[in-house]
């Protein structure tokens, strides 16, 4: 019996679970209209978090309230982070982040909300959450990518699994800089 006997188990298993997560997946999620309070965001069948994509969808449901209404946004928020809360940090990125209204950029990831229409999406509020072959590197985390109608590249949200089996927001990476809008486009 060979020293390395105990491990060929150990590591077959650890492939197999690799195996599972990787590849590129996409679920698009349908969210009839955008919820204005945490009661309304808990009574859509996404806030069962059983999944990282569907934190990640409602991840941009709270942003979109945030533009409307921080304190429900933030509400929303600390709801979908779970037993980690927004840390003084956050709030202040996020209100940096919707200074100058830039409340679009959270609408921007909805299906047919480009610069040219200033980010108005479609109805019902359609979005794509994608993974990848990096998203589930380090376990117990995903790493999604959301596409914003007015940047090249995809967004990141990172979630993470409890013990409760549910997948809530550790970080995201959303708020970030996309192309103005129309209306707000000098050059346009």
């Amino acid at each position: 019996m060979s020293i390395f006997d105990k491990l060929k188990g150990t590591i077959g298993n650890a492939a197999d679970k690799v195996a599972s997560f990787t590849g590129n997946t996409k679920e698009t999620i349908v969210i009839q209209e955008l919820p204005e309070s945490v009661e309304q965001l808990q009574a859509l069948p996404e806030a069962a978090m059983d999944t990282p994509f569907k934190t990640a969808a409602l991840t941009v449901c709270a942003l979109c309230a945030y533009g409307a209404e921080p304190s429900i946004g933030i509400e929303m928020l600390n709801f979908l982070k779970g037993p980690k809360p927004l840390t003084n940090i956050e709030l202040s990125f996020l209100k940096d982040r919707f200074a100058d209204d830039h409340y679009y950029i959270a609408f921007s990831y909805f299906d047919g909300a480009t610069p040219e229409n200033d980010y108005q999406p479609s109805k019902p509020y359609t979005l794509t959450v994608e993974s990848d072959p990096y998203s589930y590197q380090n376990e117990g985390y995903a790493k999604l990518n959301i596409r914003s109608g007015g940047a090249d590249s995809p967004r990141q949200v990172v979630l993470r699994k409890a013990g409760d089996g549910k997948w809530y927001l550790w970080e995201q990476f959303l708020m970030v800089g996309i192309r103005e809008p129309k209306s707000k486009n000098p050059w346009a």
